[in-house]
């Protein structure tokens, strides 16, 4: 089971990911300013969940399923951001802090309404397709930060 921990470790591979290309148990660990032995143990739940791959001391690599989930779980928290920092006018430093501890506790029903109410207000598309987050057609029209 993926817990929200452990979306935090899958979203941070996948961000190391296309920002460097490589990704080693050191990165992660300054990224998400842990300790090693705690990035070892998410990365073998994530293994046996199936969301990447990794043998000791080799490379890391997201599989088909935890890249997927990685960008759902990005997305999840930027619906959060662009709400709290273009509706509620938060100030961008502190729209990400607040984003970052509202993302670990909302639920996908949630975040669909809140994605098409922020659209709607800012005027960033139409979402009267029944969005949902869990849709990959529905996910390619939001706008990413990464």
């Amino acid at each position: 089971m993926i817990t929200k921990s452990t979306e935090e470790y899958l979203k941070t591979i996948y961000i190391i990911k296309k920002q460097n290309g490589n990704i080693r148990v050191t990165d992660i660990a300054n990224k998400m300013n842990c300790t090693k032995p705690s990035v070892n143990k998410a990365i073998n739940n994530l293994k046996e969940e199936g969301m990447l791959n990794y043998e000791t001391y080799g490379t890391i690599e997201l599989t088909e399923r935890g890249e997927n989930l990685a960008k759902k779980i990005i997305e999840a928290y930027d619906i959060v951001y662009i709400f709290l920092k273009d509706v509620l006018n938060l100030e961008e430093e502190k729209a990400e802090k607040e984003a970052e501890k509202i993302k670990m506790t909302i639920t996908d029903e949630t975040i669909n309404k809140l994605a098409k109410y922020v659209h709607k207000v800012l005027g960033l598309s139409n979402l009267n397709c029944n969005y949902d987050i869990n849709q990959e057609k529905c996910r390619k029209c939001i706008k990413r930060k990464i």
